[in-house]
């Protein structure tokens, strides 16, 4: 005979405040056992790779999972060619590191994530709007903004060679602090064009490209967002006839005539190189050159300062370039990816990845942004401390193209429109034709 035992309410209330008392621990799910098969970014950072390993056999080993990791490299676009194939096939890795655009590309393959979304934005604040604008589909999060690889392309300078020939003394302007200095307040693109006449007529002249690498790109994007200078709005209306568009292609008419005379066959390491070469006194990009640098010209690290871009008329706008994870609809495992990804995102497992990158990896969520190494790291210690995008400095993420729809802003950006406009302008062609090659260069994308 069962016998059935009753409660009163007294008593279980007694008993949940009993259970909510005990210590928080991860239950594992039946969904999350078996096999995994992951593919990360290769990072380019010594170490860092080994860190995700061994957060990736924690999680394996408390899940009582069989976890298989490949780190992806970027030569060649293999992450393009890997997230293309395994696509195409139906098959291959469960989670899969998706870059910039990768995620919208395969929106209508990739498990929805609102789910573990939800919960990392109640936890850590919401993730910024460049990540929804990529990773969000129809309002559904098709992948996670990640805590690994996505980067910020700021302004990095030559501490010593912008005091002698441009007057700007940039640890004063932004010191490794929460303040807003007069200084800082102006830096705007005015200020930033007189400081490259002054580097180039000196010999060392602001490494930025006209070419139609993601540097360049990057760099150009925040440039007409700072003057709110739309190519296209986010209904998809081609807005390149616009005063705001003129007003920067002005702006950008005379900064290239103080580029360096090869900027139109940049490639993204060629800021990089001449920054470490001493032939260049500012470059816009994440700190990889400061940490070459550190590795093989420890003098030129400790004369290199990292701040955020100057301001435009509609503000400042910092170039932004966000990784997602992602669990393919095919995946074997999708609630075992789900969980890893929800675990590799938290701020225990985020912090240590970003400590080893040496700062270079920005996690997308807002309360992610007080990580130590940036105010440690050196030398010249501080010099990441602006790195990540401040709410004392007033910049606010960005990326070439925005607000445009994705679908079409993908097509801009790896046509490289806007530095190409730049290019023409160099090479002496008017803005009207300029503006004339870029609206039918958008024409017919659409």
């Amino acid at each position: 005979m069962t016998s059935k035992t009753r409660i009163s309410r007294r008593q279980a209330l007694k008993v949940g405040a009993t259970a909510a008392a005990l210590p928080l621990v991860h239950i594992r799910s039946a969904g999350a056992a078996g096999k995994l098969s992951v593919g990360f970014w290769d990072h380019w950072v010594p170490g860092c790779n080994d860190v995700m390993k061994k957060q990736v056999d924690a999680w394996a080993e408390a899940n009582k999972v069989e976890v298989k990791v490949d780190f992806i490299n970027t030569l060649g676009n293999k992450h393009l060619l890997t997230s293309a194939a395994e696509a195409q096939a139906k098959t291959g890795h469960d989670v899969l590191v998706f870059l910039q655009w990768d995620a919208l590309n395969h929106a209508r393959m990739l498990e929805p994530m609102d789910d573990v979304m939800g919960r990392l934005e109640a936890k850590y604040g919401k993730a910024n709007d460049i990540c929804a604008w990529l990773g969000k589909v129809d309002g559904k999060w098709r992948a996670v903004p990640s805590g690994t690889g996505s980067q910020n392309k700021g302004p990095c300078g030559r501490i010593s060679l912008l005091k002698q020939h441009a007057g700007l003394d940039v640890q004063a302007m932004y010191p490794a602090k929460d303040v807003q200095t007069d200084l800082a307040n102006q830096w705007t693109f005015e200020a930033h064009l007189k400081a490259a006449e002054a580097c180039a007529k000196a010999g060392v002249p602001f490494a930025i490209g006209t070419n139609t690498n993601g540097d360049s790109v990057d760099t150009f994007g925040s440039i007409f967002a700072g003057y709110g200078a739309e190519l296209m709005d986010a209904k998809g209306k081609i807005t390149i006839d616009t005063d705001n568009v003129k007003q920067a292609l002005e702006h950008i008419q005379r900064l290239v005539k103080a580029l360096p005379a090869d900027a139109g066959s940049y490639d993204d390491a060629s800021n990089n190189k001449a920054l470490i070469a001493g032939k260049s006194a500012l470059i816009w990009n994440p700190p990889s050159a400061w940490a070459v640098a550190r590795r093989d010209a420890p003098e030129i690290a400790a004369d290199c300062w990292t701040f955020p871009t100057p301001a435009g008329p509609k503000g400042r706008f910092m170039p932004y370039v966000p990784f997602f994870w992602g669990v393919w609809s095919f995946s074997q495992n999708k609630s075992g990816g789900k969980e890893l990804i929800e675990y590799l995102s938290q701020r225990e497992q985020t912090e240590p990845r970003v400590t080893a990158s040496l700062g270079y990896d920005i996690p997308p969520f807002e309360k992610m942004a007080d990580f130590k190494v940036w105010e440690e790291v050196g030398p010249p210690v501080g010099t990441l401390y602006s790195y990540p995008t401040r709410a004392v400095h007033g910049a606010k993420p960005h990326m070439a193209c925005y607000p445009a729809p994705p679908d079409m802003a993908v097509q801009i950006y790896n046509r490289g429109i806007m530095p190409t406009m730049g290019l023409k302008l160099a090479t002496g062609q008017s803005i009207p034709d300029v503006i004339k090659w870029a609206k039918g260069e958008m024409e017919g994308f659409r």
